[in-house]
């Protein structure tokens, strides 16, 4: 058995007094199924990466990842756990809380799971005064790090689960995580998923896959994470008074870390 252990932030409480942004970067990843070659932390993963990535360019401050979130679609297969979506609200709606009555001004929370629909709400509740709470990636901001990458699938349509999308990230952040058979486990479906809410995502992917991981790669997962973390930046300039300028910084930082 594979054991993944990804480092936890190093900043101390005087990194935290002595920082400028004000805004800090909650990733939210999930603990479920990601068929037989990723594993079930693959969104935590992919969520910290992109969260790693957002602090370096535009130095914010950086918080644990929340690692266990909604996934019952994907309750069919074993591994996977779930909390309800009152409890996830919940979560980070207090560590919001938390980091207003500190002094911070600002949030990213970068969600890696697609079914964390309950963030959008609570980033709407959050903004209603004024802009504090930023969500990302969007459904936007996915897309065009795909046409970026050149990815012969769409994120969100033809590659939905443990696809292209998502081993070409592991491939580049942590391709120690990818087990073989990710080469032979393409799984396309014609029927669109109008009911994965009432199924799940079983009926439609036996093996817990739909999308062309075959077609993934670890430059492909480079070219997605620049993209990323350029678009960031828009939604950044939102949050009143607060910097966007974005660090110059080695093309293999990342890569290095």
């Amino acid at each position: 058995m594979t054991i993944a252990r990804h480092p936890l932030p190093a900043v101390t409480s005087g990194d935290a007094r002595r920082d400028r942004s004000r805004v800090a970067v909650l990733p939210v990843g999930s603990f479920e199924q990601h068929g037989p070659y990723l594993p079930l932390s693959t969104d935590t993963v992919i969520a910290q990466a992109i969260a790693d990535r957002i602090c370096l360019d535009y130095d914010l401050f950086p918080l644990p990842p929340v690692t266990i979130s909604c996934s019952h679609e994907h309750s069919a297969f074993p591994g996977t756990l779930s909390l309800q979506a009152t409890t996830l609200h919940s979560v980070v709606s207090d560590i919001w809380k938390s980091l207003d009555r500190d002094g911070w001004t600002g949030l990213v929370i970068v969600n890696g799971h697609g079914g964390n629909h309950v963030l959008s709400n609570l980033a709407q509740e959050l903004n209603a005064d004024a802009p504090r709470v930023v969500l990302f990636p969007t459904g936007p901001d996915l897309e065009a790090a795909g046409r970026a990458a050149a990815l012969r699938t769409e994120v969100g349509r033809t590659d939905m689960h443990a696809g292209e999308f998502e081993v070409s990230l592991l491939l580049h952040v942590a391709p120690h995580l990818v087990r073989p058979g990710y080469e032979a486990a393409d799984w396309e479906t014609d029927e669109w998923r109008s009911g994965l809410h009432l199924r799940g995502i079983k009926p439609y992917a036996p093996q817990g896959v739909i999308g062309r991981p075959s077609a993934a790669s670890a430059e492909k997962g480079r070219v997605i994470l620049d993209s990323l973390g350029s678009s960031c930046g828009r939604l950044l300039a939102y949050l009143s008074g607060n910097p966007v300028g974005r660090r110059s910084r080695r093309p293999t930082d990342m890569a290095d870390r």
